[in-house]
């Protein structure tokens, strides 16, 4: 292959950029796409501001940061910054993929003042990447993150491998889900596995204030209860019906959600009512047993051959100036620098 063809070949392959703590989602993505792993370095100043760089040769080639925004409020801004570094390098496309997407609940204003800070985020994503990929967002009062964002996103559902796990691990279940607005994905996922299926009844009182009414499930008393939910927050509503389940003469339940967020001490107080806890790893977490790694990578490997180019580009490449073509390791900026369908 001569010179010009490599050069080529390496321009058109995708990097991947891990934000600090998602390097082994980053690997596994790497692994499913056959891409290149890419690195960056990130540091906090003495005065509390980050210090990002980017190592490695991205100019001309798209670039994809992986980074979960659970918990955005720590890292946010050291994401944007890498994402303008990227772009001031030359990448030909700056790209997010965020398996746990964050602000989408206040979706309204719900009392005088409120912001309504999933118009907000989605804003400022908007206007620092070319492209959005995530999977199971919270829509509730949106249909689609469309309404939210004006890129171009790519939105990807994991019922069918929570699905697939259940199947493979599980004898007899039956799928419980939350609340009845859940039932259409419940459903999904019992047809999926061919198993009965339930959902509760759920009065929330609060952020933090949840009843949980069970429905009669006598018929289904030797079959193994499965609590499945798109997102464990507060963990509320899974803990309360754990706690009932039993009560109703079942054993103790399995919980399998995709996104497991478990503010606080949640995670304790669900698993000492549950026999398991499964969660994908859309969230770095001890629960993590289904991978989306694969699930990401073959839904962008698709949307690639499917369509040419309907990436909105938020703005040219900059030029190098002259420290920066002089080398960026010439010029440090301080001390020396020590990442369902069916639903």
């Amino acid at each position: 292959m001569s010179s010009n063809l490599r050069a080529s070949a390496n321009s058109d392959r995708r990097v991947i950029l891990p934000l600090p703590g998602n390097e082994i989602f980053a690997r596994r993505l790497v692994e499913a796409g056959r891409w290149e792993l890419g690195a960056l370095e990130t540091r906090r100043f003495p005065d509390g501001e980050t210090y990002v760089r980017v190592l490695s040769d991205v100019a001309d080639r798209p670039v994809y940061l992986v980074c979960t925004l659970a918990r955005p409020d720590d890292g946010f801004l050291r994401l944007v910054f890498a994402a303008d570094a990227v772009r001031a390098l030359g990448a030909r496309e700056v790209a997010l993929i965020a398996p746990y997407l964050s602000y989408m609940r206040q979706d309204r204003r719900f009392q005088l003042g409120e912001a309504i800070t999933s118009k907000t985020f989605a804003r400022l994503l908007s206007s620092s990447f070319d492209r959005l990929v995530t999977v199971d967002p919270h829509l509730h009062r949106y249909s689609a993150l469309a309404e939210l964002y004006t890129i171009p996103t790519l939105t990807l559902h994991a019922a069918p491998l929570l699905a697939d796990w259940i199947a493979a691990e599980i004898e007899r279940p039956l799928v419980i889900g939350p609340d009845e607005e859940s039932e259409q994905w419940v459903s999904a996922i019992a047809n999926r596995i061919g198993a009965p299926y339930a959902v509760l009844r759920k009065v929330r009182h609060g952020d933090r204030s949840v009843d949980v009414e069970l429905p009669d499930l006598s018929q289904w008393k030797a079959h193994r209860p499965i609590l499945i939910d798109d997102i464990a927050s507060s963990g509320h509503t899974l803990i309360e019906a754990a706690r009932k389940l039993p009560l109703g003469g079942f054993q103790r339940p399995l919980c399998a959600v995709v996104h497991g967020v478990f503010a606080d001490d949640s995670y304790q107080r669900l698993k000492a009512l549950a026999d398991r806890i499964v969660s994908s790893d859309s969230i770095p977490h001890e629960s993590n047993a289904v991978r989306l790694a694969p699930l990401i990578a073959g839904a962008i490997a698709s949307a690639e051959e499917s369509q040419e180019d309907i990436i909105r580009h938020r703005r040219p490449p900059e030029p190098l100036d002259e420290v920066e073509r002089a080398g960026l390791d010439s010029f440090p900026a301080s001390d020396a620098p020590p990442w369902t369908a069916g639903r």
